[in-house]
């Protein structure tokens, strides 16, 4: 994929005294008082503002923040809450911008951030006439949010079409890298754990892999519906029996090519769903008609943690068992630690699966953790990202 990037613009003294318009992903959790109760996105944003400011770029970043209603605004919308913690972050004042898509007034060596995005009416749905007046606002529109890569609207789209230049922040560049490297040119065996509730979200991911991975981990929800194909019992378990052929087919799919969909042999279930009920390991035939299963098993964790570490690229997305409950948190955590120690590149998305690197402290040890959620499991399901799409015709000229 050929994109222009913003970090070789600044290399080639392109962005000095130039209006620079970042489009980020500033997009985080508040309590009810307005207060930011995590920054992970607004910390991931600064590279990019501190690049065009080193540059003497005059510099205007803007967000969506939360769903509000277009042309109404209501101050549980606005990005002041934002404004200050980005102040705090670059250690310097982050003015705040109302209305400013007819005009901003901004001097090079400055930020201002300009207010939520998604209160311009015609944002959603990349009204021609508000993605001209933006791209008017600079000279270089840098998009570097991922998390919005998926969707088509005026700051993340419109823009980037009319723009004199449209490129790709640090952030976005990073993902698209990570992505090529993971998926375009991996390096083999390729190993795909897909895991969640219902196979139905993710079918389509599913059935993308299944042409192109060396080995697909099935887990959750995800794996009984599997199981079920392979003819064995799942008691009460949560499954989706009405695509149990889906299932089948993507198992066909893979066997062609000489790789496989590993089935549990053992699993770790319950009574009920609980935190505190007793867990019990059973073999995979062994399940009960009233049996809830809701982990894999040691030996399935062991063979699957082995199959990780023999691995040149991995794609992660989604914990293999109820992780949340510590009876049933072994297998997530002994994928966690196979791909801790593998030697291969691994790619890791979704917020569950963000939870679980957490919780097991693999950050630094996971080669790239993906901040979109949306935007992951589209390129997961083979999709082209439509900021991906105009940024390239953009490059081609």
């Amino acid at each position: 994929m050929t994109i222009l990037r913003f970090e070789d613009l600044v290399a080639q003294g392109k962005a000095a005294g130039q209006r620079v318009f970042i489009r980020a992903d500033l997009n985080v959790p508040q309590d009810d008082a307005g207060n930011i109760t995590e920054d992970t996105r607004i910390r991931a944003s600064v590279p990019a503002i501190e690049l065009a400011l080193k540059a003497g770029a005059a510099v205007m970043v803007t967000s969506h923040l939360g769903r509000p209603t277009e042309g109404e605004f209501k101050p549980e919308d606005s990005l002041a809450p934002v404004a200050q913690r980005l102040g705090e972050l670059l250690g310097r004042e982050v003015k705040l911008v109302s209305n400013w898509v007819d005009g901003v007034s901004v001097q090079p060596g400055e930020v201002v951030l300009l207010e939520n995005c998604r209160l311009n009416k015609g944002e959603k749905k990349n009204n021609e006439e508000l993605a001209r007046k933006m791209a008017a606002l600079c000279d270089i529109f840098v998009h570097d949010a991922f998390g919005t890569a998926h969707r088509a609207e005026g700051t993340t789209y419109g823009i980037a079409q009319f723009a004199k230049v449209a490129c790709a922040g640090p952030l976005l560049a990073a993902e698209i890298d990570a992505i090529g490297k993971a998926l375009e040119a991996p390096k083999r065996p390729l190993v795909a754990i897909v895991a969640g509730s219902k196979v139905s979200t993710k079918l389509t991911i599913l059935e993308s892999l299944s042409k192109n991975v060396d080995g697909l981990i099935v887990g959750g929800g995800i794996a009984n519906t599997f199981m079920l194909a392979a003819g064995l019992k799942i008691g009460k378990s949560l499954a989706e029996p009405d695509l149990v052929s889906a299932a089948k087919a993507v198992i066909e799919s893979m066997k062609v090519r000489g790789a496989e969909v590993p089935i549990p042999e053992d699993v770790v279930v319950a009574k009920t769903f609980a935190a505190d009920a007793p867990a019990t390991v059973k073999a995979a035939a062994d399940v009960a008609d009233d049996d809830l299963i809701l982990d894999i098993g040691p030996k399935t964790a062991a063979r699957l943690a082995d199959q990780l570490k023999a691995a040149g690229t991995i794609v992660w997305n989604g914990p293999v068992g109820v992780f949340e409950f510590e009876a049933f948190a072994k297998g997530t955590e002994a994928i966690a630690r196979a791909i801790a120690e593998s030697p291969a590149f691994s790619i890791a998305g979704g917020g569950d699966t963000l939870a679980a690197i957490a919780k097991y402290g693999i950050e630094k040890d996971v080669g790239y953790i993906s901040t979109g959620g949306g935007a992951f499991l589209e390129v997961l399901e083979g999709k082209t990202l439509p900021a991906f799409e105009i940024l390239t015709k953009r490059a081609a000229g």
